[in-house]
This record gives C-alpha cells, sequence and structure tokens, in this order.
C-alpha cells in the first residue's frame, strides 16, 4: 500500500510525523509524495493563524482529487481544535485528537486492512492507480489527553535528529492556542527519552534537538525535572551535540546556565520566546515574566558562555506584533529593547492572528493587516542587521560545524555550534562529520 505524509507546522509536529512514517515503513508501506496517488494519506495540521488552517484544508481536498476513496486521516492542532469542520471535509476518514496519536498508526492500519480485503477497495486500484472505494466518514470520540505524552523523534536528515521530550502548556497565554490543542503540560519520562536518544545515535546521527510545547516545564507527570533530563542526554554516546528548541525565559533558570556552561554537548544557541518588549503587553497577554527577568537571564548566559576564545552565544527571539492595544509607542518599546538591550543574532517575527476562543480575541483595539505588516517589517529589517553583525563578529573565529549530506548545486552546508550556516564545496566523505574551521 502507498502511504503520503505532509505536516505542517512546528518541529513537535515534525518529529511525530516522522515516527508515524517509521512505523508504516515497519507494516510495509511504501511512502509517496503527497501530490501523488496513494491509499493513504496522513496531514499532520497546524492552527497556529487563521492561514495555517486554510492551508490544511486545501492540502486535503487536494489528496481527496488526487485519490478519490483514499483513506484521509487528519491529526495536530487544527484537528483537535476544530474536529467537525474537519471531519465535514469531504474525503476525510479519521480525526486524531490531542489525546489519540498513540492510536493513529494501529487504527489507520486496520482500516486500511479492511478496505483492502473488499473487492476493488482499497490496495485494489483502477488502472489509474487511484482507489475506487468510498467509506462514510466517522468520527473518533474526544479523549482527555494521554498523561504520558505520545513519544515522538524524526528521523528523516541524517545529522540532526528533532526529540520531543514535553508536550501541552498550562499557561492559557490570552493570544494562544495552543493548551486547548494539545493539551495540559505533561512529559516523556528519562528513560524512555534515553532509549529513544541511543536509537537516533544507532543511526548515525550527532546532533539532537529537545523539543516541546514548553519545554522548560519538562516533568509535570514524572516528577523529574528538566536539568535531571539535560544531565542524562549528555551521557549518551554517540550523539555530539545538542540544542534546546525553545525554552520560556523563566524556566531557563541560572542553575540550567551553569551546567551547560561547565562543558557539556549543549551549543551556545539558545530559542527564547520574547513576544513582546512592552511590560504593559507581557502582562497583559499573560506572560509570566517581565522585560527585566528576560534581559537578566540573557546577561546570565552570557556572562557564563562569552569570553576570551569563545564564540558569541546564538540567541533566536520570538516576537509577535500587532498584539491587541500594541500603540506606536509600544511597539517602539519592542524596537529599542531589542536593539539596545538584547541583540538577539536572529529575531522570529510573527504578525499576531486572531484565534476563536481565545481571550485576546475579544479584546478591544485590534489593529490592522496594514499596521501588522508594517510592523513586521520594521523588525524583519532590525534582523537582518543585527544577524550580518552576529556573523561579522564570529568571523575569524575557530569553529566546528556539523556537514549535512545533501549535494546542492555542488555545496554541502553546515552549522557551528552557535548556529552560523557555512558552505564548502560538496564532498560525501564529510556527510555528517564534524570538522573544525576558520569562519
Amino acid at each position: 500500500m502507498k502511504i503520503a505524509f505532509k505536516t505542517l507546522g512546528c518541529k513537535l509536529n515534525y518529529a511525530e510525523t516522522s515516527t508515524y512514517e517509521r512505523a508504516f515503513r515497519a507494516l510495509g508501506y511504501e511512502v509517496t509524495g503527497w501530490g501523488s496517488p496513494a491509499d493513504v494519506y496522513v496531514l499532520n495540521s497546524c492552527a497556529v493563524t487563521e492561514m495555517a488552517e486554510a492551508k490544511s484544508r486545501n492540502l486535503i481536498r487536494r489528496a481527496a482529487r488526487t485519490a478519490p476513496g483514499a483513506i484521509i486521516v487528519v491529526t495536530g492542532c487544527y484537528a483537535e481544535l476544530r474536529r467537525d469542520e474537519v471531519l465535514a471535509i469531504e474525503g476525510v476518514s479519521r480525526v486524531f485528537g490531542a489525546g489519540e496519536k498513540g492510536r493513529l498508526v494501529s487504527e489507520t492500519a486496520a482500516l486500511a486492512e479492511r478496505r483492502s480485503s473488499r473487492p476493488n477497495g482499497l490496495g485494489m486500484t483502477n488502472g489509474d492507480g487511484l482507489c475506487t472505494t468510498n467509506e462514510p466518514v466517522s468520527t473518533v470520540i474526544p479523549s482527555e489527553c494521554e498523561s504520558i505524552s505520545f513519544p515522538a523523534y524524526s528521523s528523516g536528515e541524517r545529522t540532526r535528529s528533532f526529540l520531543k521530550v514535553q508536550d501541552g502548556c498550562d499557561n492559557f497565554c490570552a493570544y494562544c492556542t495552543v493548551p486547548f490543542a494539545r493539551g495540559r503540560s505533561r512529559n516523556i519520562p528519562i528513560c524512555e527519552l534515553l532509549k529513544q536518544a541511543r536509537e537516533i545515535a544507532a543511526k548515525g546521527i550527532k546532533e539532537v534537538v529537545l523539543t516541546g510545547v514548553n519545554t522548560g516545564d519538562f516533568g509535570k507527570t514524572t516528577g523529574e525535572t528538566f536539568l535531571d533530563l539535560l544531565k542524562a542526554l549528555n551521557e549518551v554516546e554517540g550523539i555530539e551535540r545538542y540544542r534546546i528548541s525553545s525554552i520560556e525565559p523563566n524556566l531557563i533558570t541560572e542553575e540550567i546556565i551553569d551546567w551547560i556552561a561547565s562543558g557539556t554537548k549543549f551549543q551556545p544557541h539558545f530559542h527564547i520566546p520574547l513576544q513582546s518588549g512592552s511590560d504593559t503587553l507581557l502582562k497583559k497577554v499573560g506572560r509570566r515574566y517581565d522585560t527585566a527577568l528576560f534581559a537578566s537571564r540573557i546577561a546570565h548566559i552570557r556572562s557564563r558562555m562569552e569570553g576570551p576564545g569563545k564564540p558569541p552565544v546564538f540567541f533566536g527571539i520570538d516576537v509577535i506584533v500587532g498584539l491587541p492595544g500594541e500603540t506606536e509607542e509600544l511597539f517602539e518599546e519592542t524596537v529599542r529593547f531589542l536593539r539596545e538591550r538584547i541583540k538577539p543574532a536572529f529575531i522570529h517575527v510573527f504578525p499576531y492572528s486572531k484565534r476563536p476562543g481565545t481571550r485576546a480575541a475579544a479584546f478591544p483595539d485590534q489593529l490592522t493587516a496594514k499596521v501588522k505588516a508594517e510592523r513586521v517589517a520594521v523588525l524583519e529589517s532590525l534582523c537582518e542587521s543585527l544577524h550580518a553583525q552576529f556573523v561579522e563578529n564570529c568571523r575569524g573565529l575557530r569553529e566546528k560545524v556539523l556537514w549535512e549530506s545533501a549535494d546542492k548545486d555542488g555545496l554541502m552546508y553546515g552549522y557551528t555550534g552557535n548556529y552560523i550556516r557555512l558552505s564548502r564545496p560538496y564532498d560525501k566523505d564529510l556527510s555528517g562529520k564534524i570538522t573544525e574551521v576558520t569562519i
């Protein structure tokens, strides 16, 4: 049987899709592209913006047109938040919400097996290779999120794997649907994560990126701590580098920073969401820190990890522009905070998207799309300037680079520990290896 996968949204979704794909391959399925005829389509959807939901709907309809009668399975945040809406789309066979992901492979495979046993059913295609059966849409009864999150890691790249360590969030920030889409904060036990890390190492992958919805909140369901996890993973043989994909500023404690800086496999690269450089807006939307705490965490990391002979730390900072009530003055506070106090290497800029069911959707003083677009452009320009300066500050330093396997027009690319992307002439013998270069 042929199966196609499509993933929208965050790295957590990519890790989960990769886990589904490994399981279906083990059952003998042949993986094909989303635009090709297949017996089964699995969409891991996103709902972070209205545009993401629209893209999810378009992909479902495209699969239904490509292979009428195929099994179309939808999971992810859009599936959880808009279950009835997804089920109403012609061609959808199954929806798996946040607490049902562990059943996706077994239930989909069982459905495919039932269909394949029918005359002219799944696996018995017409002359065009398209499935000819139709089965009524069925619902899956929503269940509470699993107390232990669905384990997952990506394995599509030879050099890097995204390891899911945590899921869900208890913060309920005013603009965010994640707690509704992914459930309450919960984590996978360290013993299971060590097993997965060893599996990743056995594949020859050298770098692991820890992913989660609220990664630093690790331990809610097992009584373990995030620092316990970091220390345990640091001992896994074969993995040479770790990165933390995203961690809230109030959860990256000085104890964690000091341990990372003591000489570990964790790289001088941090992705820390700010969302706004205005204390007025941070308080309004329910963030659990202020700009003073944020700046102090950045300063502590720099004091412990930078210095003579050491590379500058790469900080990637998330910022939402156009939150309800963001006046020109409050936006300027964010610009000044980033430009003068934080000076990150990169700014991930997102225009605020009004999400149904969130508190912020009912806030007054909603901004126009035009104003939000203008402010996105301002921060993107600042990002370009800050990133160029960061790279310039690294010029001449000796750094270790993990080279990727792809041949792109005769070149191969890799990243330094502090996340500078470098290129060199392609050499297959360097794929997946770490070498030292001068930037």
